[in-house]
This record gives structure tokens, sequence and C-alpha cells, in this order.
């Protein structure tokens, strides 16, 4: 055995064993603002961000925990959190405005936000915090779901062509050690979920169902063809002969006693135990303590206290207002039927199905991208430094995927990689890409993300994805911007920003109508399919998704509306002297703030741009 592969261990497993007492003591965490500078309070919440989620840190380039992950459903994690949250909570507590800089001020209500928001969610007795996928919540005994589950992105890095380097031994040995972490999660799953089945907190059958068929690729491919031996086959060429021969031993026993047994004991569990007991109701509306956690997962994704009924009446209204633009623009294409006959015109129109393999799809992207990066500046000051890529999604995960986007390093060595699901080309509608284009890579996911991690006037707990209706916010707020970087100059692609749009209004309606009316799953289907021109089976897709993640769906069109309405108005007010750089400088070189907090650092600009207007007039 590799004598570096031995130190890890002893590094990783007893080490830890000397020192446990000494960070068990609470006396080891500073209450105590006197002692501690406001920036170092920021680097020291953002180094406890990273301990508590090694995913995150490998994500943003720091190394350092490669070979962990944390058992973020186990007490002993979630009881860490509350009190670290607490403390935290208490320095910030300390400080008022007169204290710091504006801009340092910012960063800590923002701090003060997460803090708060995470630290409430833990004491949900459904809820626990920081998942390290997406930084979404996960429900304590309903840990694993067919999207946006660890499980899965934990594939994700085990192909060598994510966020996981492979790139020297080391690497490769802390995979092996990370997986020695990753199988006690799913051993703690299967309990807890155990847990659930006998306080009845289990998922819908047909969630369950849909997460079966996901295992199935880890357990009948051959060692050779396994997803977990990718990194194998791509072993860098200046390893030796005998250190090659090693890792290629190592994966293999991985793979044959540690994943595949796991996979099928897990397997086995969700056929036998699990599905059987799993419930007919698609929200968590009907599961004890399911709406008022709700309620909480509401506040969570839109920084905001709007009701259920609020946010599904908003929704209804931009569906209405949404098809009657759309009517526009299917009478100006001089299609006779209604809208509704459009919609299947459009879901079957073999012009806008022209591939026949998923190359030409990636490739149709990259066309994009040229288009947009020759008229970016007209609109922004602001540029990455970092690239991306276009790439499929994985087979294993497809079927149930969205298109996506993850970000790359800090340092910009890393591209981002900007994911399209093809599961057949030839079925493949292109209507959509332009919008979907501006949504995850530029300028919205890719232009924004990358701005966010590399702005070092940022404190760094600020550079990750954070607050997801800022993110997803602007990610839809950038589909409105096509016509302004010259995109849909074809009416089906501006039809096809439409409908993005129309579906994100219809997600208002939808996941409240789930977990907060009690929707069924096949009502929210119906409800789809009346009102938008995607697939029945791309809809049957995105309501699961959101019977799975509750409330996150919220977050898109809630913050679209907000970054809007501030553009509305900054453009009102100042009149001739509006720049729609300076304004997009304001939203972006922040971070990710609740929108309270947007609206606020907006209002203050607008004011400041007046005061620069009225000397200008008076000279």
């Amino acid at each position: 055995m590799n004598i570096n592969f031995i130190l890890n261990l002893f590094i990783k497993y007893l080490v830890p064993l000397l020192f446990i007492n000494i960070s068990c003591q609470k006396s080891n965490f500073s209450n105590n603002k006197n002692e501690l500078t406001i920036d170092s309070i920021f680097k020291s919440y953002y180094d406890f961000k990273l301990h508590i989620n090694p995913i995150e840190a490998t994500k943003s380039g720091d190394y350092k925990y490669n070979d962990k992950i944390e058992n973020y459903i186990s007490k002993e994690y979630q009881d860490n959190l509350i009190y670290r949250y607490k403390g935290y909570l208490n320095l910030l507590n300390q400080y008022d405005s007169l204290d710091v800089t504006p801009e340092q001020w910012i960063s800590i209500q923002v701090m003060k936000w997460d803090c708060t928001i995470k630290k409430e969610g833990l004491e949900n007795n459904l809820i626990t915090m920081s998942s390290p996928v997406y930084d979404l919540p996960s429900f304590e005994l309903m840990p694993l779901i067919q999207v946006q589950s660890l499980h899965l992105y934990f594939a994700q890095l085990a192909t060598g062509k994510s966020v996981h380097p492979f790139n020297n031994i080391r690497d490769y040995e802390d995979w092996i050690l990370r997986v020695d972490d990753y199988l006690p999660f799913l051993d703690t799953c299967i309990s807890k979920m155990r847990k659930g089945i006998a306080e009845g907190i289990v998922l819908p059958k047909s969630l369950t169902r849909k997460m079966i068929p996901q295992l199935d690729e880890f357990i009948s491919n051959s060692v050779e063809q396994h997803l977990f031996y990718s990194p194998i086959l791509s072993m860098p060429d200046s390893f030796n002969k005998i250190d090659k021969e090693y890792l290629e031993s190592s994966y293999r026993d991985m793979i044959t006693n540690k994943i595949k047994p796991k996979y099928i004991e897990l397997r086995n569990f969700l056929i036998d135990e699990y599905l059987p007991e799993c419930r007919e109701s698609s929200g968590i509306g009907s599961l004890p303590n399911g709406l008022e956690t709700y309620k909480y997962l509401m506040k969570l994704h839109t920084t905001t206290n709007m009701t259920i009924d609020e946010i599904h009446d908003l929704g209804k209204a931009e569906v209405k207002r949404i098809t009657k633009e759309m009517i526009i623009i299917k009478d100006n294409i001089g299609f006779k039927g209604d809208i509704n006959m459009f919609f299947d015109f459009i879901r079957n129109d073999t012009n806008q199905m022209p591939f026949d393999y998923p190359i030409e799809v990636l490739n149709n992207f990259n066309k994009i991208k040229k288009r947009v990066e020759l008229s970016i500046q007209t609109l922004f000051n602001l540029n990455p430094l970092a690239d991306f890529e276009v790439r499929r999604t994985e087979a294993f995960r497809e079927a149930s995927a969205s298109a996506e986007y993850v970000p790359g390093s800090k340092d910009a060595t890393r591209s981002g990689i900007f994911y399209v699901p093809i599961i057949d080309a030839k079925l493949y509608n292109k209507f959509t890409d332009e919008a979907l284009f501006l949504h995850e890579a530029i300028p919205g996911h890719h232009f924004q993300l990358s701005l966010q991690q590399e702005n070092n006037n940022l404190p760094e707990f600020l550079h990750p994805e954070s607050i997801g209706v800022f993110v997803e916010g602007w990610a839809l707020y950038s589909e409105s911007l096509g016509k302004e970087l010259g995109l849909y100059l074809d009416p089906f692609q501006y039809f096809g920003m439409l409908s993005m749009e129309i579906h994100r209004a219809i997600r208002l309606v939808v996941d409240t109508g789930i977990h907060g009316k009690g929707w069924t799953r096949e009502e929210a289907i119906k409800y789809s399919l009346d009102h938008e021109a995607e697939s029945e089976k791309s809809i049957i897709a995105e309501v699961e998704r959101y019977m799975a993640t509750p409330g996150q769906a919220l977050s898109y069109k809630i913050g679209q509306l907000k970054i809007r309405e501030l553009r509305t108005k900054a453009e009102k007010i100042l009149d001739d002297k509006f720049d729609i750089k300076l304004f997009h400088d304001q939203i972006l070189n922040s971070g990710s703030l609740p929108l309270i907090l947007l609206e606020k650092k907006v209002n203050a600009w607008i004011i400041d741009e007046m005061k620069i207007k009225k000397i200008s007039n008076q000279n």
C-alpha cells in the first residue's frame, strides 16, 4: 500500500481522536467582539462554512478537505451548527452601522440573515440545513430524493470531470477516503428513512420510483464501465507504472467491495421496505408540521414574508399577463388556432427539432455563446475571468435533470460547466435555447456567480452561490435581456423566452398548490400543460422536482420581479441619466443579497445618482 495513503488514513482517523476533547470545548469559540475584527469574523465564518461543507470547499478551489464529506443529517452535526450560528449571531449583534464601513455593514446583514434562517431551519423538526448540494435544506427523515441529492452529486464528482480534481496521486487517494466518508452517510440515510417510516414522514411514491433506476448503473455495470472507475481511465501520463497499478487495484476494490454492495443494500431497502410505505400525497402539507415547515421554506427561498395565498395569486396574475403576450406572438407568426393549440404545435414542430446527435445540441449553444459575447459589453462594465463549457448531463441522472450550471474555481483555472440534458437528440426541442443560454450562462449564472467569487472586495463567505432568490432571480431577469443583446430575432425564440418566463410563473402557482393547498401531482401536471408549451415528459419531471424541493421553485420569479421593479424605478427617476451598466454593477458587485437588502442598496444608489444629476444640471 502506498505510504502516502497510510499517512492520510492516520491523519483522517487517528489524529482527530487525539484532539477530540479540544474540538468539543465551547471555550474555543469566542463571543467577544473586542477580541475580533469584523474582517476576522467574516474569515472565521468562511472557514466554518468550508469545514461544515467540504464539497463546497472543493468547489471553491480549496482542497484541504478533499478527503471528506460531512454526515449532515447526523444529530451531532446539526447540534454543532446550531451552537455555531448562535455564537456568530451574538458577535454580529454587538455591531451597528457606525462601527463599520457601508460595505461591511451590508456583509454583516447578509451574514446575520444566513445564520438566522439556517438556525431556524435546524430547529424545525422536519429539516436539516447545510446540505452540500446547492446549499438547499434537506429533510432529515427524507434525505435522498431523485434530484439535487447528495448521492447524485457525489456520482458527478466520481466521474473525474467535475469539481473534485484528479491531477495527482494525492487527489486519487483523497477520493478513496472521501468515499469512506460517503458510505456512513448512506447508512445514516437508511436509518433515518426507517425512522421516517415509523413516524409517517416518507416521500411520495412517485419520487421513490424515480430514485430506484438511478441506482442501477452503480450496480449492474462492470468495474471497467463503472462511473467511479472513470478517473482510472484518464490517469495522467506522468504517473509511473507502480502508482498506476496501485490506484487501479485500489479503485477496483473500492467499487467491488464498497460501492456496489452499498448501492445494492440501498436499492433493496427502497424496493422492499421504503416504497411500500411511501405516501400517496404530493405535498409536505400532509406531513406532521408540514404546513409550518413549508411557510419557513417559502421565507428561506424568497427572503420575504409573503403568504401562500399572496404567492399563489401573484403566480396566477403573472401567468395571465404573460399568456396575453404569448398570444400576440402566436398571432404575429400567423398561427390560426388558440394558444393551447399553439402549445401542441410547438411541442411537436419538427422545425424546432433539427438535431440528430447530442453534439449538435451542444454546438448550437456554443454558437449562441459567440453571438452574446459580441454584444455583452453594451450592458455590462464587469466581465468575469472564468470561462465555461457546455456539457451533456451524465446518463445516470439525465432523465430527471434540468439544465444547470456548476461554477468553476475562484482562480478561473477550472472552467464552469453548463449541463444540458439530451435524452434523445432527435426529440430535443430548441425553441427555448437562447433564453436557456442567457439563464444558465451569459449573463446569467456563469456571469453572476463567476463575478461573485472573483470579487476580492467581498468577504469570502459571500463568494459561494448562497441566496437562491438572488441567484435565480438574476438568471431569470437575464433571459429578458435577449433583445438588448441581439437575440430573439426569431419569433419562435422570443416565444421560447416567454415560455421560460411563464414556466417560472407557473411554479408560483404549482409549488404553493402542491405544498400549501393540497394539490395532487396530477392537478399540478394538468395546470402546467394547460399554460405552457413544455412537453408532458418535461413537465412531469419538473412537477416531481417541486414535490421533492418545496419552496425552491418560488425563488426565480420572486427575485426576477424585484430586480425588474428596481430597474424600472431607476429608469423612471433617473430618466436620461440612467446607465444600464451602472445599474447592473449595483446588482452584481455585492454578492447574493436578500431582496430587502438589495432594494435598500439600489435605492441608495438612485439617491446618489440623483445628486450627481443635480450637480451636473447646475453646472
